[in-house]
């Protein structure tokens, strides 16, 4: 699961929050739980619509592709 998720990243995330200045690194996925652990970076770091990328994009785009995903958490 953890290489499709990088995948996906790498193809459809990471472009959309690089072109504004930020970024995603992929921390760590609980394959037992369904839940993955992110880095947001760069400009995403301290924005206001951080937790709205996270949760409406990232973790939407993510669960779409991979059922088994059960949440998308943020990490410092």
């Amino acid at each position: 699961m953890k290489n499709l998720i990088e995948q996906i990243l790498s193809t459809t995330i990471r472009p959309m929050l690089q072109y504004d200045g930020g970024d995603v690194e992929l921390v760590e996925v609980n394959e037992k739980s369904g839940l993955v652990y992110v880095r947001l970076q760069g400009a995403c770091v301290g924005c206001p619509f951080a937790q709205i990328t996270l949760k409406t994009r990232i973790e939407a785009l993510l669960k779409e592709k991979i059922p088994e995903i059960t949440a998308v958490e943020a990490v410092e």
